[in-house]
């Protein structure tokens, strides 16, 4: 600022300048070099030793500045995030102020932008300041070795407990919104394919850079959102808002068709949403938790790890049945058939008879490392499990039917408890029998009453519940008794058991946990898409949408990334290898996908609740990480 001054004043002004400057912290201010697009952080070097010259332009300014964040329900916030730590560092202190354990599992991106209609252009967005609160906030205690919780104050972080005001935006973070209006629904962006999708994927941050090196400024607006798959350690009396969050990420994933599911899904959907709106009204959050009971459960939790390791070793469990059948291949001509097939360990083996089954089998399938998926349809009595199983090739697809419920719950649950290494005599294994059994219930419709919420009920809008395909496909007379079918399934859930199990189901579609980018193979002329699963990648058909091949983590020997030429180079078991360049992202974000999807699969309850912040970045960083 220039200010013209008499020579009298002088001294006054030096003076209050001097006041001024004196007063003010200067704790949080850092230099910025703009040429070079760094920090001067290391306060013990010199300039001389940075390679700062006369002409460089360096800016004095704050390291936390405002930030809007729009969060995965829609609610915008405006708060203090920090431009000059590596925005891995920066999202940490933004789950720290939410309550948000796990924030390895988020990221920010660039939101997509969309053009507004001319009567859009008044209307202000609604933006809750916390500005005001302090960058220390968010505590977490750690009662034991492998369990970090958060320090709560009337169910609340600290500083959310300072005012009426700061308790009404906990309250938006912890309590699910009730369901969206059509013209919401109607104004969101909704990629019309897979290569939208992939435009979409490719706005994620360097996790590596800061904000300022990504050309993120003060004030500007960016997108918070779960980016790997892997859920860990989720508690729904510690996890409020990280559940919350995670159901209107999901929610919307469904009703703008990011994500595909059957028309019976579809429904389930609907009237889970309808019953958890209509259960949050009753049941203000999912919490409350008492240090004691915490510690005594958790001390159960331990001796039942333990006995259960114990007892387990002298059992030996087997399955077998005579009426599965089998098809290698689901787009294939050839029917199903009918073998004996015996399940042991975690192995499936089909033989031509039962009489034969004592003796060499047909073939022998180990599920250990497999992807299980089902293929159902409760109403068209469809009951088919899907397995993909590991090959040094990639993957090879086997389908099996079963003829009923009651076949179908017992195959899957043990097709499960085999792709993780755990046998039959695993003790979980009836719970996973029950898990399938109540999922296929809750598909199935009613014909009688619908109990206490009749077919003309007025607060089921379809418009809000299913996705706009829906929608045109069937008017709101049909579609309203298919959601009350489906709401008496689910209408005796609580609040946290119904967001669960909507989870669940999500977390079961086929496509679930898929990012994409457009890619070009090396030694290809067409370019193709790559799926980026939390257990495997999908070199997928641009053109017609199919699968071509699947490798999985556990068979990948290294990968390498050449900055140069920008291309990753990938070594399976097997002496396979892939090579790609990345069309409509930058090669980085796949580089961080891969290696953050192996580092989220280092996590376990043994070790300690530190997050290992270096080995993130060693698999993720890349040249950056050096």
């Amino acid at each position: 600022q220039f200010i013209r001054l008499s020579a009298n004043r002088l001294n006054t002004l030096v003076d209050k300048l001097t006041e001024l400057i004196t007063l003010r912290d200067w704790s949080d201010h850092a230099l910025w070099w703009e040429q070079k697009q760094c920090w001067l952080l290391r306060t013990a070097w010199t300039l001389e030793k940075y390679g700062i010259h006369a002409d460089a332009k360096l800016f004095f300014m704050p390291q936390h500045k405002p930030l809007r964040l729009c969060l995965p329900n829609g609610i915008t916030l405006r708060l203090r995030a920090c431009f000059s730590n590596p925005v891995f560092q920066t999202v940490m202190g933004i789950c720290r102020m939410l309550n948000i354990r796990h924030p390895e599992e988020l990221s920010l991106l660039r939101p997509v932008e969309h053009k507004k209609k001319k009567k859009d252009k008044d209307s202000a967005e609604e933006i809750y300041d916390l500005t005001e609160v302090p960058l220390s906030s968010g505590t977490f205690t750690t009662l034991h070795s492998h369990l970090s919780r958060p320090c709560l104050y009337n169910g609340m972080p600290a500083h959310f407990a300072d005012s009426p005001q700061m308790e009404a935006i906990y309250k938006m973070l912890s309590v699910t919104q009730p369901p969206p209006a059509p013209e919401v629904v109607a104004k969101q962006y909704r990629p019309a394919s897979v290569v939208d999708k992939a435009h979409i994927h490719g706005r994620w941050l360097n996790s590596s850079r800061c904000l300022l090196q990504q050309g993120i400024q003060e004030n500007d607006r960016v997108w918070l959102r779960f980016k790997f798959y892997a859920f860990y350690d989720i508690e729904p009396k510690y996890d409020v808002v990280r559940l919350t969050q995670l159901y209107e990420q999901a929610r919307w994933a469904i009703l703008l068709e990011d994500i595909d599911c059957t028309e019976e899904e579809m429904m389930l959907f609907g009237a889970l949403q309808y019953h958890i709106s209509k259960v949050s009204q009753s049941e203000p959050q999912m919490m409350s938790s008492n240090a004691a009971m915490d510690d005594l459960e958790s001390a159960l939790q331990s001796l039942e790890v333990k006995m259960e390791g114990e007892s387990i070793i002298f059992k030996h469990v087997e399955l077998s049945d005579g009426t599965v059948c089998f098809r290698p291949k689901r787009l294939t001509l050839k029917g199903y058939k009918q073998y004996w097939f015996k399940f042991q360990d975690t192995s499936i083996s089909y033989f031509k008879s039962k009489e034969e089954s004592i003796g060499e089998p047909i073939q022998q399938i180990n599920l250990k490392g497999c992807e299980v998926a089902p293929d159902v349809n409760v109403a068209a009595q469809k009951f088919l499990i899907r397995l993909l199983i590991p090959a040094p090739e990639g993957m090879n697809e086997v389908y099996l039917r079963c003829e009923n419920e009651q076949q179908y719950a017992q195959w899957m649950a043990a097709c499960r408890l085999g792709s993780k290494g755990k046998t039959l005599a695993d003790s979980s294994f009836q719970n996973e029998i029950q898990s399938i059994r109540s999922f296929l219930a809750m598909q199935k419709t009613n014909s009688g009453s619908h109990g206490n919420a009749p077919a003309n009920d007025e607060s089921i809008n379809t418009n809000s519940l299913v996705s706009p395909r829906y929608n045109k496909k069937y008017k709101t007379k049909q579609l309203t008794p298919r959601i009350l079918d489906a709401y008496q399934n689910v209408a005796q859930l609580s609040l946290t058991d119904a967001v669960m199990r909507f989870l669940q189901i999500w977390q079961s579609l086929p496509d679930f946990g898929l990012s994409y980018v457009v890619v070009r193979f090396k030694g290809s002329r067409k370019d193709e898409v790559l799926g980026v699963a939390p257990n495997r990648l999908i070199r997928i058909d641009l053109g017609v949408g199919d699968v071509v091949k699947t490798w999985r983590y556990n068979n990948m020997k290294q990968w390498n990334v050449n900055w140069d030429i920008r291309q990753l180079a990938i070594e399976f078991e097997g002496n396979v290898n892939i090579a790609f360049s990345c069309v409509t992202a930058d090669c980085k974000i796949v580089h961080e996908f891969i290696g953050g999807y192996i580092f989220m699969s280092t996590r376990s309850r043994e070790k300690s609740s530190t997050l290992n912040e270096e080995l993130f970045h060693k698999l993720t960083g890349g040249h950056e990480a050096l």
